[in-house]
């Protein structure tokens, strides 16, 4: 007789099996911090090191500014790091259309001429 023992055969995904290549535990992409880096030099270098204030409104000015835009950089917007955001914007703002589409089922007027644009020749007088 054959052994009819039940094999299971479920296996449990560990919760950090997808956290390679992020950092703090999987909580941050590697690109997204990367990039805020760059961004947070390119804005703080400027405000630190040209604004003729006090040192304790440097802060407080960096504070309210650079926080916001690191907090943004690391989040990304729509799953996206800012770069890929910023691309895919410019590829839509350049590729965008106007799409017309006519209705199914609806009767246009037919009576009505369409006048075609004349793109050449001498313009036309007009007989008073």
């Amino acid at each position: 007789m054959m052994d009819d023992k039940e094999y299971n055969n479920i296996y449990t995904i560990p919760a950090n099996y997808t956290d390679s290549g992020r950092l703090f535990g999987g909580m941050i992409e590697t690109r997204n911090a990367i990039e805020t880096a760059i961004l947070l030099f390119i804005l703080g270098y400027p405000q630190f090191m040209w604004m003729h204030v006090s040192f304790m409104v440097k802060v407080v000015i960096m504070t309210v500014t650079l926080l916001p835009a690191g907090i943004v950089g690391l989040m990304g917007i729509g799953g996206d790091s800012l770069l890929q955001f910023i691309i895919h914007m410019i590829k839509f703002w350049a590729r965008r259309r106007i799409l017309h589409m006519r209705r199914i089922g609806y009767r246009y007027d037919q009576t009505r001429k369409k006048r075609k644009k004349r793109t050449w020749g001498p313009p036309q007088s007009r007989a008073r």
